[in-house]
């Protein structure tokens, strides 16, 4: 047990000095946006969750405070703060001051660990104005501060304290990112996610600024998660089938229930780190899912001599979580996004061929259900690529004959080029005029696409407006989706700022995420803002992209004199008007498309589009407050 090692001063290691965190941020957090600063408290957490993993940690509260710092406490053992016989400094010093320093280096204090290149605290520090390190350790409290990674103050006592753990607050330096506001929803996002991961463990996190706060804790771990996602869907068997395996020093947890839709849904961690590119664990789990399948589909006759389930077949509708603990993880890269460990495959494919195997053989009923779906899908899938042939046979899927309504663009250069997805003939006439036809392409849609959360693909590849986007887009579908076949490297959704538009936003993002997920994820894909108002005072004009701009700018001109305009659509816009708001570089406001929790994402577009109606109407309710502008 972890425990039977005093965690110390000297269990601290120190591989090498602080080096130039701040002067090449990016190297260490990924980048200097959004992204980068939250970033930041997921290092420090995952401190505390490696506390928790090893059994030392029972609570994690963060809190967002009015100053724009965070702090996160955790009930563990407390960062070591005994002098380091070897660099003569608190322990607590070493960790946040040298990169490369911590407790995980070796496997006597953490058998398995998020936090391995221990980078993490050090980092966070120096990407700082100030921080600020308490801990709680044998009763007494010991605070240090340090700004921008330079220590501010000694060491100091502050007197008698109950109980375990580290509180870490620190404010992000404006001199390094780009925005130093917390998304709230990002943030507790993971944090769920983590509380899901860690089953018994209590994940607090409040807002004090806006009077925010959740408390997410889940007795039944990686099975709630999979409810979880699944509220909005039809589950075509009432309880998640749950197994876990322990070969060696690798724990394999599976959690996985299907519903009666077909998008496939797979979530894989390590040591519970989003592997969102997936890796060996996830080959190893497709490759035993597969295998338990058609030999149990064969075994029992449900598959005629020669035919069997591919692995298409028996994903369809399934929503799964696996999650892998092992000691040595060799990830690609600081960011964790992807397993590299070979051993990790055939350890996962025999937990799930093996433990599968035994819940189908003890609950023939619900195996019954499982293959039936597959039986189906394989049926469907055949359908599909018939569908398939069929449209890349007329050159539709391939790009040979570009859709007619695409107005392209000369630049052939995919990173270059952008292409604008409007809404009906007059926006698209509008935007065709006033687009800079060397490198903006302009796509006009005729009304909704269909919802394609409802659809399979067979049904898909009828829908002329998909097909349309597809060609256009050039990558394809689904599992045979090319990202160095996509023909911009800006996809832009530009529908109007009425409830319709956001409809087909919704419309258009869902097709993305679910069958062209690695546009997204590649940075591709954008949407427009096109302004709310034209505001006129005299012969100056003013555009307000937000109800909260208008009442600003109103501020501003005062009423004599001033006219405003209420845009309902692009169509409104003549071509210059469009140029200067939705379509030139300089100044447009284009957002980009990111996937910060996958599996919340997942289980929001099943809300939002699915079948279901309560799940909707609750989500509605919950978040009308934070509707920014309201078309009725």
């Amino acid at each position: 047990m972890a425990g039977e090692t005093a965690y110390d001063a000297e269990q601290i290691q120190v591989l090498e000095g602080l080096q130039a965190v701040r002067k090449r941020p990016a190297m260490y957090i990924g980048s200097v946006d959004g992204r980068g600063l939250h970033h930041l408290v997921h290092e420090v957490v995952d401190n505390s969750i490696d506390e928790a993993m090893a059994g030392f940690c029972k609570k994690i509260h963060v809190t967002l405070n009015p100053d724009g710092s965070v702090t996160i406490a955790d009930d563990g053992r407390g960062i070591p703060v005994d002098v380091h016989p070897k660099y003569g400094v608190p322990a607590v010093e070493l960790v946040l001051s040298r990169m490369h320093s911590g407790g995980k280096f070796e496997r006597k204090l953490y058998r398995v660990s998020g936090g391995l290149h221990g980078v993490g605290l050090s980092v966070v520090n120096g990407l700082s104005e100030w921080l600020e390190v308490r801990v709680h350790r044998d009763g007494r409290e010991k605070r240090m501060r340090f700004e921008r990674g330079t220590k501010a103050s000694e060491l100091e006592d502050l007197g008698p304290a109950e109980g375990t753990g580290t509180i870490v607050t620190f404010r992000p330096d404006a001199q390094v990112f780009e925005t130093i506001e917390f998304d709230y929803d990002i943030l507790a996002g993971r944090l769920r996610e983590l509380a899901f991961l860690n089953a018994g463990l209590e994940i607090i996190i409040v807002d004090k600024a806006r009077g925010r706060g959740d408390v997410f804790r889940f007795d039944g771990g990686i099975s709630e998660y999979v409810k979880w996602i699944n509220r909005a869907k039809t589950p075509l068997h009432p309880d998640p089938i749950t197994f876990s395996k322990q070969s060696n020093s690798t724990l394999v947890e599976v959690a996985m229930q299907y519903h009666d839709g077909y998008n496939e849904s797979i979530f894989t961690f390590v040591n519970n780190i989003d592997t969102v590119e997936g890796g060996t664990h996830l080959v190893g789990f497709k490759a035993g899912l597969a295998r338990t399948f058609n030999n149990y589909a064969k075994e029992h006759k449900y598959l005629k001599q020669g035919e069997s389930l591919e692995g298409d077949d028996v994903r369809e509708g399934l929503t799964a979580i696996l999650s892998v603990k092992i000691p040595e993880p060799q990830f690609e890269g600081q960011t964790k996004m992807k397993l590299g460990n070979s051993e990790v495959k055939g350890i996962v494919e025999s937990a799930v061929y093996e433990k599968l195997t035994e819940f189908f053989l003890e609950t023939p009923k619900v195996a019954e259900t499982c293959i039936g779906k597959a039986v189906l899908a394989s049926q469907a899938r055949e359908a599909a690529r018939k569908a398939r042939e069929l449209t890349r046979r007329k050159g539709l899927l391939e790009g040979f004959n570009l859709p007619g309504k695409l107005a392209d663009c000369q630049e052939r250069d995919p990173a270059k080029a952008e292409m604008f997805i409007v809404e009906g003939a007059s926006a698209g006439g509008s935007a065709k005029q006033a687009r800079r036809r060397e490198f903006q392409a302009v796509l006009p849609l005729r009304g909704k696409i269909l919802n394609v959360e409802k659809a399979r693909l067979d049904q898909m590849l009828k829908n002329e407006e998909i097909r349309t986007l597809i060609t256009a887009i050039g990558g394809g579908i689904g599992d045979e989706f090319n990202l160095s076949k996509v023909r911009y490297h800006r996809v832009v959704t530009a529908a109007d700022a009425d409830v319709d538009g956001q409809h087909i936003t919704t419309l258009l993002l869902t097709l993305f995420f679910r069958y062209m997920r690695p546009l997204i994820d590649a940075g591709y894909a954008y949407i427009a803002q096109p302004p709310l108002y034209k505001i006129k005072r005299g012969k100056e004009i003013f555009y307000a992209y937000t109800e909260k701009q208008r009442q600003d700018l109103a501020a501003q001109l005062g009423e004599k004199g001033v006219t405003y305009q209420r845009y309902k659509g692009l169509g409104e816009m003549n071509a210059e008007e469009l140029w200067e708001t939705t379509l030139d570089p300089d100044r447009r406001v284009l957002k980009q498309v990111t996937i910060e929790d996958a599996a919340g994402a997942d289980a929001l577009f099943a809300v939002l589009m699915g079948e279901a109606v309560e799940p909707r109407r609750q989500y509605i309710q919950e978040h009308a407050k934070e509707v920014m502008n309201l078309d009725i």
